[in-house]
């Protein structure tokens, strides 16, 4: 992949942070960066003042800085800076990290050599990753901490990773014959300026959010069958009154797992039940809502990534040097609460299909599914664990970027906390995928306890799937290693294959 800091998107995004892709800086790239970084000299050599190049930075803007120290503020800079604590991030969103933020500088406007991006890139393509704690950042001046601590590796110092074990960085680099990078004149704070952790940590559980709503449609069919819900809320005729976008294409989507009928729909097509609960009949609605919350995430997080986020600005060819707040979080945190926001509240109707699985009287099954029951306790804890991540995602919901506190002597005054949205985003996420495995769970255990009927061959083929790791609960087991293989399936695209091979793309 060559980077020209206009074409990434979510799906190369998502290839290089498995780390299975070389990445290089694009030759159309090179030459704006050439031209930016001589427009810098330039400046420098007039004797003008540039923040951040020749000035402190933050409240510490109006103290100039002489020549003889200007590589040592940079270096100072990522030092001072690099402040974040907590757990780290993965490997994944390193990688992705490391991408956006090369992507960034590639687009020209920072000012700094090529040779900052060849580094990062050297970096990346050694499998050189940066330990990058997760906390830390307000997602302002973009994410200050956890991008020093990035940038604290490319200059040889810091840890990296090695065999899933922090270490020297300066170890690592003799090691691999790599020398670390000399920074020079504003390159260490063009490096830290930037969304790139947010967005980056987003896109990638947007990529795997956006999947389980596939997920969820086929859940949702599935249970729709082992509960003997109707079709008619899906007829074409219903979305083309209420156009949003989402809801016609759920709809669709269900209808082609679904089919015209099955032999479970046929034995109960003259019942006397004149409609469903609305976890059933609201699919298309909820569902189809949370697509179009996700299609609106994915172009902001897409343009995000293809970006400016420096600050100063270097146009060369306008003859401007302009400070600016492009680094300041706000539209992508906006987009990635939404988001968070939108999953919660799909798992929440999954759930609500879990509960009517197991509830003898709207399931008019065995109570919670367990053949002799009483001595077997079903799936009655399942059930339990999943209004626990429910409960969970209520509370990771609450938006981040509705917070604000002033920072550096209230010069920075406002701050998005854009990358504790993205890391609430991944953990609905997560929350998200167990709670659809369960229900996975849950409607393969109601299939069979209605057998000799069969459902819809889609639905037939998900549950042959299924039940080629986790059998039928004759009796009580530890469901959670159930859960677990259900939700491998779904990570590793199994269930997305039964889709594929028997209807083909569906629709978000």
């Amino acid at each position: 992949m060559k980077l020209t800091g206009e074409n990434l998107n979510i799906d190369n995004v998502w290839l290089a942070s498995l780390g299975k892709e070389k990445v290089e800086l694009a030759n159309e790239a090179r030459v704006r960066i050439k031209a930016s970084r001589a427009y810098i000299d330039g400046q420098i050599d007039k004797g003008e003042v540039i923040y951040g190049v020749n000035t402190g930075f933050g409240a510490f803007s109006n103290v100039r800085i002489s020549p003889a120290d200007i590589v040592q503020l940079q270096k100072n800079l990522i030092r001072s800076h690099s402040t974040g604590v907590g757990e780290f991030f993965t490997a994944a969103q390193t990688r992705a990290i490391m991408v956006l933020r090369a992507n960034a500088l590639a687009r020209g406007h920072s000012g700094i050599r090529e040779t900052v991006i060849e580094k990062i890139l050297e970096f990346l393509n050694h499998n050189i990753l940066p330990v990058i704690p997760q906390q830390g950042s307000v997602g302002a001046s973009g994410d200050l901490a956890p991008l020093s601590h990035l940038a604290l590796a490319l200059i040889g110092e810091g840890e990296v990773w090695e065999d899933g074990k922090p270490v020297d960085t300066a170890k690592i680099l003799q090691a691999k014959g790599v020398k670390p990078l000399e920074l020079q004149a504003k390159e260490g704070l063009s490096l830290i300026n930037g969304c790139q952790v947010m967005t980056a940590v987003g896109l990638l559980a947007l990529y795997e959010a956006r999947r389980l709503l596939f997920m969820m449609d086929l859940a949702g069919s599935m249970s729709l069958e082992a509960l003997r819900g109707s079709r008619k809320a899906f007829d074409p005729l219903i979305a083309a009154t209420r156009p949003h976008p989402g809801e016609a294409m759920t709809a669709r989507n269900l209808l082609k797992i679904l089919g015209p009928t099955s032999e479970i729909a046929e034995s109960h097509e003259n019942c006397n039940k004149v409609q469903d609960a609305y976890s059933l009949r609201c699919i298309p609605a909820v569902h189809g809502a949370a697509k179009d919350a996700l299609r609106y995430g994915l172009n902001v997080l897409q343009v995000e990534a293809n970006s400016s986020t420096d600050n100063p600005l270097v146009f060369e060819k306008e003859g401007k040097i302009l400070s600016c707040g492009n680094f300041h979080g706000e539209p992508v945190a906006f987009a990635l609460d939404f988001m968070a926001i939108a999953l919660s509240a799909n798992a929440s109707i999954s759930e609500c299909r879990i509960e009517k699985l197991i509830n003898p009287a709207m399931s008019d099954l065995p109570a919670f599914l367990a053949p002799n029951g009483g001595l077997n306790s079903g799936l009655m804890i399942v059930q339990v664990a999943a209004a626990s991540l429910v409960s969970e995602n209520k509370i990771l919901s609450h938006p981040a970027s509705v917070d604000s506190i002033p920072t550096s002597a209230d010069k920075e005054d406002h701050v998005s906390m854009g990358t504790i949205a993205a890391r609430k985003f991944r953990q609905i996420t997560g929350n998200a995928e167990n709670i659809v495995a369960m229900e996975f769970l849950a409607a393969c255990q109601a299939l069979d306890l209605l057998k000799p009927l069969k459902p819809s061959p889609v639905v037939q083929a998900a549950y042959a799937l299924i039940r080629e790791e986790v059998p039928f609960a004759a009796q009580d087991r530890v469901f959670s290693k159930d859960i677990a293989k259900i939700r491998g399936m779904i990570q590793s695209d199994k269930l997305m294959k039964v889709i594929l091979d028997n209807v083909g793309e569906l629709e978000s």
